[in-house]
């Protein structure tokens, strides 16, 4: 039988420190060469104990859902650059990646409620995307990214790492994406436009 979640909790806090906080592994994830921040001083915070239920998502009353819907903005925010009759492709503000972007279903769906002709064109989506953001002249990888605990609307996240920056390698590149300057707005646009226009060849679609 799978392990419960209070097996789970428990066995986090036999193993925290007297003042509940996890010890950090030396050798384990502060070691890696990509970790972005000095071990020096560095602590993590302390275990939580088990809540009662699992937080409320935005969506969670589809009525509240502001993903499937955008209003285009142009000054700097979201806006959607990509769609079809049943996804589209938005940028978010300018941030350190040269490279952002998320895919949503305009249906109100979560991934693992995703109707079969959906999660099909998902999987085309994802590779003409991933391969269109790695054709970018600044970016080495696309990494991509479903997370899901802010919001019940699948939102799939694009991330260009950058070429030839080691450092940004892995799962800390995300986290890169909040320390590096943001890119200009106008660098922003010209590389969505670019992805935009493999993915109209390759998949369809229309600009936004």
């Amino acid at each position: 039988m799978p392990e419960s979640i209070e097996t789970y909790a428990a066995r986090l806090a036999a193993a925290a420190g007297p003042d509940g906080r996890p010890v950090l592994d030396v050798d384990g994830m502060v070691s890696w060469d990509v970790f972005p921040f000095e071990a020096d001083g560095l602590r993590a915070k302390a275990f939580e104990p088990l809540a009662e239920e699992e937080p409320g998502r935005m969506g969670d009353d589809p009525a509240t859902c502001a993903l499937g819907d955008c209003p285009g903005e142009r000054s700097g925010g979201w806006q959607v650059v990509w769609t079809d009759d049943r996804w589209q492709l938005k940028v978010p503000p300018p941030s350190g990646l040269p490279s952002v972007l998320v895919l949503e279903p305009l249906a109100h769906v979560d991934l693992t409620e995703l109707p079969d002709e959906l999660a099909a064109e998902m999987g085309r989506l994802m590779v003409v995307i991933a391969k269109s953001v790695e054709a970018l002249p600044t970016v080495a990888r696309c990494h991509v990214m479903r997370i899901g605990d802010g919001a019940v609307h699948l939102h799939l996240w694009f991330l260009g790492r950058p070429a030839r920056l080691p450092q940004f390698r892995g799962s800390y590149n995300v986290v890169w994406d909040d320390i590096a300057p943001a890119i200009p707005v106008e660098v922003r646009d010209e590389n969505a436009a670019f992805v935009v226009d493999r993915l109209v060849a390759a998949y369809g679609g229309r600009r936004a």
